[in-house]
C-alpha cells in the first residue's frame, strides 16, 4: 500500500465530510489505494478493513494513537496512548467464507459481516435493531429441523455463539483496551473505533494543510496544486519566513 499524495487525501476527506462513519472507511481505503472505492473493498470484513486502516494511519500519520476515554463509574476523562502494534492482530490465513453451527435441533451457516454490510445500515436507528439488520444481511441459512426459520426465530443463546464465532473468526474487528481510572481506579475495556482514528486524524490534517495552502497562496500567489506538491519541510519553512 503507498501513501497517497496530499491532493488525493484532501479529496477523500472532502467527500467524507457528508458521508456516515461506515461509507469514509471505504473513502480512506480508496484514496490508500490510489483510486475510488471498488467491490473488492466493499466486501472486505470488517476486520480486513481495520487491518489496512491501521496501516494506512502507519503510513500517513505515524504509528502512535491518542485517544480520550469516559470512565462510567466517575465521568472523568482519561488519555489512552498506545502503538498500532499493540492493537495490531495479524492474521496469517483468509477468513473463511462460511461458517455453520450446529446445535440441537439448528443447523446454521452464515458469513462473516463485511464493510458493505455496514454502510447498509441506518445510523440512526436503535443499537439493537442494527444488530439484528447485520445478522439478517449475513445469514446464509437457518434451519430447526426440516423447517426453514428467519433470524427472529432463533435463540438468544444461538445469536451469542454466532457472534462469538464471528469474533474468532475476524479478530480484528473488535478491539477491546483495557483501561483503569487514575480518580476512582475503575477498571473496565473500552471498545476502539479504528474508522473514527483514522478519520479524526485525517479531518485535523486537512485543517490544517488547508490553512498552509491559505496563507502561502495569498503570500506567493501559488496555486494549490503547487503547494501540495512541497515537501511539509519546504512549506514550513517558507511559513516560518512569512513571519519573520
Amino acid at each position: 500500500m503507498m501513501s497517497p499524495d496530499p491532493a488525493l487525501l484532501l479529496a477523500a476527506w472532502e467527500r467524507g465530510l457528508i458521508q456516515t462513519p461506515a461509507q469514509r472507511a471505504l473513502t480512506l481505503l480508496g484514496a490508500s489505494f490510489d483510486g475510488p472505492p471498488s467491490d473488492s473493498l466493499a466486501t472486505l470484513t470488517i476486520g480486513e478493513c481495520d487491518m489496512r486502516l491501521l496501516r494506512f494511519h502507519a503510513q500517513v500519520f505515524g504509528s502512535r494513537l491518542n485517544a480520550i476515554a469516559h470512565c462510567p463509574a466517575c465521568d472523568q476523562n482519561l488519555e489512552l496512548n498506545f502503538n498500532i502494534a499493540d492493537i495490531y492482530v495479524e492474521q496469517t490465513a483468509q477468513p473463511p467464507p462460511k461458517l455453520t453451527i450446529e446445535k440441537q435441533d439448528y443447523v446454521v451457516a452464515f458469513r462473516l459481516p463485511q464493510a458493505l454490510d455496514l454502510t447498509a445500515l441506518d445510523q440512526d436507528a436503535p443499537v439493537l435493531e442494527n444488530r439484528r439488520r447485520l445478522l439478517e444481511r449475513c445469514m446464509l441459512s437457518a434451519r430447526r429441523g426440516a423447517e426453514d426459520i428467519s433470524v427472529d426465530e432463533l435463540p438468544d443463546e444461538f445469536v451469542a455463539e454466532i457472534s462469538a464465532q464471528m469474533a474468532k473468526a475476524d479478530p480484528q474487528a473488535e478491539i477491546l483496551m483495557a483501561a483503569r481510572c487514575p480518580d476512582c481506579a475503575h477498571q473496565w475495556r473500552v471498545p476502539l473505533d479504528i474508522g473514527a482514528f483514522v478519520w479524526a486524524e485525517l479531518n485535523a490534517w486537512a485543517t490544517r494543510v488547508l490553512r498552509e495552502v491559505h496563507l502561502l497562496a495569498e503570500a506567493y500567489g501559488w496555486r494549490e496544486s503547487d503547494i501540495l506538491a512541497l515537501s511539509p519541510t519546504r512549506r514550513r519553512l517558507y511559513l516560518e519566513m512569512l513571519e519573520r
